[in-house]
């Protein structure tokens, strides 16, 4: 899947090509992870700029008992009580996942998943370059909603390692996240994915871009879920719809 505006530059898009000021990521963690969904993390690696499109993301904050940060400041945990914006990495069942501080100590939003992106910024040497970075179990290119489907796939597709980025700030340069003008309208609203029993795992802080919910984690709209019961439509304030919106 690809937008109709991929082939135009980032330039003509509006966004620049540079990475999203500090301010946008200094802001409430929910509404954050609701403004991140269509924008594109661009990571240079070897003189190629690997890109993803931001499909599905999840918030944390400091008080609530699902987050690294409720359970207390370390060295390691560092980036969380840092100014929005900051990169928080962590290993997460072996492999490495991508958080962002948001606005106030110990709240962020995690990078759940996300898809390639292609334009004339990131071509097909760099596309290229992703499914070498993580190929299948058997050594195969990924299909490419199955490339970035998952916070530690993502990280793989894109390059991202904890050493190199943990507790850094954006650098134009090498890692930058950019609005291209496709931020969806409408997102799904749903639970966090992994959160522990008692750890307030009924939170509904997980979102997701519904044009892309077949290629995130977990599918929210997959055979057997309610609407109203298992997720609910949102709009990009957070303001719960009545109904999904049209071609929803």
């Amino acid at each position: 899947m690809k937008s109709a505006t991929a082939n135009v530059s980032p330039e003509a898009r509006g966004g620049a090509g540079r990475a999203l000021p500090d301010a946008f990521f200094d802001r409430d963690a929910a509404q954050l992870a609701r403004e991140l969904p269509g924008k594109v993390i661009r990571h240079r690696v070897g003189g190629l700029w690997l890109s993803a499109r931001i499909i599905e993301t999840e918030a944390y904050y400091l008080e609530e008992r699902g987050s690294h940060a409720s359970l207390g400041y370390t060295h390691k945990r560092r980036a969380l009580f840092m100014d929005g914006g900051t990169i928080y990495m962590y290993y997460a069942r072996g492999g490495d996942s991508l958080n962002f501080s948001a606005g106030g100590p110990g709240n962020a939003v995690l990078i759940k998943s996300a898809y390639p992106w292609t334009d004339a910024l990131s071509g097909p040497e760099a596309l290229e370059r992703m499914r070498e970075l993580n190929p299948d179990a058997q050594g195969r290119p990924r299909a490419l909603g199955a490339l970035c489907a998952g916070q530690t796939l993502l990280c793989r597709s894109l390059g991202l390692k904890v050493p190199e980025w943990d507790a850094r700030r954006f650098d134009p340069d090498a890692l930058y996240v950019q609005d291209v003008g496709e931020s969806p309208p409408y997102l799904i609203c749903t639970t966090r994915l992994g959160i522990p029993a008692g750890r307030d795992e009924h939170l509904s802080y997980r979102f997701v871009d519904p044009a892309y919910a077949a290629f995130c984690t977990r599918n929210p709209l997959r055979r057997g879920q309610r609407a109203g019961q298992d997720y609910v439509w949102v709009d990009r304030q957070g303001i719960v719809l009545p109904e999904a919106p049209a071609g929803g």
